[in-house]
């Protein structure tokens, strides 16, 4: 009887042990959204200045695309040609946009330092009429790791 006594208050007191939240560690989780996230937010490092020479860096020609006036039922189309100025290889892990109108294209294949690629953009403008502005978000290795280029314009409604 003694043997279980004693076998349950030191199992008892592992638990309580292994409970016990250690609050002057100074480390805690950082949560953060998107596939680059961890090269991004370090908790290690999160108080010290990110060195983002080791991302990619991409710079677009043009970050705003309008397409000026354009008959409801056109597809419009745009090419954002963009160059990697980062000193690693650029990685477009995705691109999405606002709208399911609008298609983004993009290249799959890393783009070397100093290389240039394009991202094409199809609008279909069925069904929209008046203004419209259409964001396109580009998911990469770069800091920070999402960029967006627009795609504005009018569309006339058919008559």
């Amino acid at each position: 009887m003694r043997t279980w006594i004693s076998i349950l208050f030191s199992g008892t007191f592992l638990v309580v042990l292994s409970c016990k939240s250690d609050k002057t560690s100074g480390v805690q989780e950082i949560r953060s959204e998107g596939p680059n996230s961890q090269l991004i937010r370090n908790p290690v490092s999160a108080d010290m200045p990110m060195d983002t020479n080791a991302l990619a860096r991409i710079f677009f020609e043009e970050s705003e695309y309008d397409f000026g006036e354009v008959r409801e039922g056109d597809i419009v189309e745009h090419e954002f040609v963009f160059k990697n100025v980062g000193k690693v290889p650029l990685s477009i892990l995705n691109a999405r946009s606002s709208c399911g109108c609008t298609v983004p294209d993009w290249p799959k294949d890393p783009i070397p330092p100093g290389g240039t690629g394009k991202i094409k953009a199809r609008f279909n403008t069925e069904g929209k009429t008046n203004e419209q502005k259409k964001l396109i978000y580009i998911t990469a290795n770069t800091y920070p790791n999402e960029t967006v280029v627009v795609l504005k314009g009018r569309v006339k409604p058919k008559q």
